[in-house]
């Protein structure tokens, strides 16, 4: 968990923003899963939740089941909603408004991002979609389909463009 906190850190250049401490939350959340004791792990869960609804009061919803990459960053806070089916590859980077999410109520499928992803704002993910790396998803882009590698993704409904 330090480890992840601190690469985490050097990402936000150092700096304690809204994305960070939502990343750190996130760990808390991860790493108090590792506690096999479940009369000990407990008083953490109960810490993680109060923690996860604060976050979430400032506009970033991320919960700890969430599969996240390294090098994530949430570059500005509000309307970030991520289901926890979700998954993150690396060096991936979210605006604000953005939401990654199932299709239907009930379905466990949620998009699943590959590595040097760049979300643009109110960008909408849904479904059981797959995104392949390099992929750049412009501002306010709705993408229901899968998208390949090293493409830029525009529209409503989404438009795949190849680089």
């Amino acid at each position: 968990m330090f480890e992840n906190i601190r690469e985490d850190f050097r990402n936000y250049n150092k700096k304690i923003e809204w994305g960070f401490i939502a990343m750190l939350i996130y760990r808390f959340g991860r790493w108090r899963y590792r506690i096999k004791n479940s009369f000990i792990r407990k008083p953490f869960s109960l810490i993680y939740k109060i923690l996860f609804f604060y976050i979430k009061g400032k506009g970033i919803e991320i919960p700890c089941e969430v599969e996240v990459g390294k090098n994530f960053k949430i570059d500005h806070q509000g309307g970030i909603i991520i289901n926890g089916y979700s998954k993150i590859g690396n060096n991936c980077r979210i605006r604000h408004n953005v939401t990654l999410g199932i299709a239907r109520v009930g379905e466990t499928k949620a998009p699943i991002i590959g590595d040097n992803v760049d979300i643009g704002a109110g960008a909408i993910l849904i479904g059981d979609i797959k995104i392949g790396n390099n992929v750049l998803i412009g501002a306010g882009a709705v993408v229901l389909t899968d998208v390949p590698d090293n493409c830029t993704v525009v529209g409503v409904p989404a438009r795949i463009i190849k680089r």
